[in-house]
């Protein structure tokens, strides 16, 4: 017999303020679930379209497939994996990846979405490799209002800021499209000596030069007091307290390279995945990087785009020295053997730098919207959904 608490969120819609309270119910009592055998896709080999071929973790859609049976259709549902209990929604027909996973239907007129939005709030931690799903997960507690009304209408107000935010990522989606585009656009093409975009008021040829003659390597240490520097995903280099990883303060520092407004620093490693940063601030960078100055004439903003080139990548990529991918290292003697074409004028080159740097912010901007939306939506979700700890007795 499930056990029930009365229990009121701290927001409710004015028309169920003087309605039946939560309770406090197993999520089995919500849920049926389904096992997915039948729906397991054949082949592996996926296709640019089709059938979409599901997993529950981040991947989420991993490929598609062109199958025609058994492909499950009967949507929305809730696919959960049962070994890490990560789950999505979906709401268009599927196949999926493995046996791993749970498909999970509303039980009786409960509201599906709302029960998505309402697994979300659980806080649970898969500590061993095993089946979830019907052991422990699925016997959880949470609250749930006993009127469907009620729990459609939080799903619609939650369904309409994914809308938001849906719309939001897609336009997100579509800068960092065009910026990539802009990119290979405004650069020379392998083979090729000038770009296919250029600026009306250059019409000077590129000039063919090794990187060597451009830049110098820094090869300053022991500047220990200087703020310590890393290199993010997002390849800028931030402040080493204002990442998520450890400053370990008693590490010896004194082999650090200082690096200076204007240089450009890059992993040693992972250059050939065009990990490079431009300095905006003064401080230091482990011996793992790779600091490089340029010369007075030449705008370091302009060659820090110019390094996320496919044909320079792919250079850096062939200079560099190394058994297998995980040991590549690109030492600063043959990054400076590498030949580029780039304008001679430097106001040439801050133009291409102005133009990818605004385009820059205005991903940054559309980033901060879609991350404020769905700020919104979490802190909504904690007035709408009562606190399961409010639940135990």
């Amino acid at each position: 017999m499930n056990k029930k608490k009365e229990i009121v969120p701290k927001f409710r819609f004015p028309k169920y303020v003087n309605s039946e309270q939560w309770i406090s119910t197993e999520l089995s009592s919500l849920l049926d679930y389904e096992r997915p055998d039948l729906y397991i896709v054949e082949s592996d080999n996926y296709k640019n379209e089709g059938i979409p071929v599901l997993t529950a973790n981040k991947s989420f859609i991993l490929g598609y497939t062109d199958e025609k049976n058994n492909i499950y259709s009967c949507v929305p549902v809730i696919i959960f994996d049962d070994f890490t209990t990560e789950k999505k929604y979906v709401d268009f027909p599927f196949k999926v990846k493995s046996s791993a996973i749970k498909i999970l239907k509303p039980k009786g007129n409960n509201v599906l979405k709302f029960v998505f939005e309402l697994m979300n709030t659980i806080n649970f931690e898969a500590k061993e490799h095993k089946r979830y799903y019907i052991s422990t997960y699925q016997k959880l507690f949470v609250c749930a209002p006993k009127d469907v009304k009620e729990q459609q209408k939080i799903a619609d107000c939650l369904s309409s800021i994914d809308d938001l935010i849906d719309a939001e990522s897609r336009k997100l989606r579509a800068l960092e499209k065009y910026k990539k585009g802009l990119i290979q656009k405004l650069f020379p093409a392998d083979g090729n000596t000038l770009p296919e975009l250029r600026f009306p008021e250059f019409t000077d040829k590129w000039q063919n030069e090794k990187l060597g003659n451009i830049f110098t390597s820094r090869q300053d240490t022991g500047f220990a007091y200087l703020s310590l520097m890393s290199l993010t995903d997002e390849s800028g280099l931030i402040p080493q307290k204002e990442t998520n990883k450890k400053d370990n303060s008693n590490a010896d520092k004194s082999k650090y390279l200082r690096v200076c407004k204007g240089d450009i620093v890059y992993n040693t490693m992972r250059m050939w995945q065009g990990r490079c940063a431009y300095c905006e601030n003064e401080g230091i960078v482990s011996p793992a990087y790779t600091v490089c100055t340029p010369k007075d004439d030449c705008d370091g903003v302009f060659f820090y785009y110019y390094f996320k080139t496919y044909s320079l990548i792919q250079k850096f990529h062939a200079n560099s020295q190394g058994l297998v991918s995980d040991t590549l290292n690109l030492r600063f003697d043959k990054f400076a053997s590498i030949m580029i074409n780039y304008p001679i004028k430097k106001e040439e080159q801050q133009k291409i730098a102005d133009c990818l740097s605004e385009v820059d912010t205005m991903i940054t901007e559309q980033s901060n919207k879609v991350e404020q939306l769905k700020a919104h939506k979490k802190g909504l979700m904690q007035g709408l959904f009562p606190s399961l700890e409010e639940a135990d007795e």
